[in-house]
């Protein structure tokens, strides 16, 4: 059974193009992480201004594992370059049902 870590941030509509440029580099590549199953960055498509960015993974102490890392420091710290666009974050965390 996978864990899904929704990371969902609110971003204002004027930087929406940049925000997704920075997810279609190399920082937003996702790593070759233990445990590691997959990404996926949402947009919304109505006039909403949250972006989700999924991740699966095995467990949840992969996703923590991941987190407390020297890479998930430097990706985000790579996202951060230029300045900060979300406004706002939260994590959520789903089990997939199967």
């Amino acid at each position: 059974m996978s864990i899904v870590k929704v990371n969902a941030i609110t971003v204002p509509r004027e930087d929406f193009d940049e925000f997704v440029r920075r997810y279609r580099t190399p920082a937003g590549e996702m790593p070759d992480a233990a445990g590691f199953e997959g990404f996926e960055l949402l947009q919304p498509d109505d006039d909403r201004r949250v972006f989700f960015v999924l991740t699966r993974w095995r467990s949840d102490a992969d996703f923590k594992a991941w987190t407390q890392s020297g890479d998930f420091a430097a990706r985000h710290a790579r996202h951060q370059e230029g300045g900060q666009i979300g406004t706002h974050s939260e994590i959520l965390s789903f089990r997939s049902v199967e």
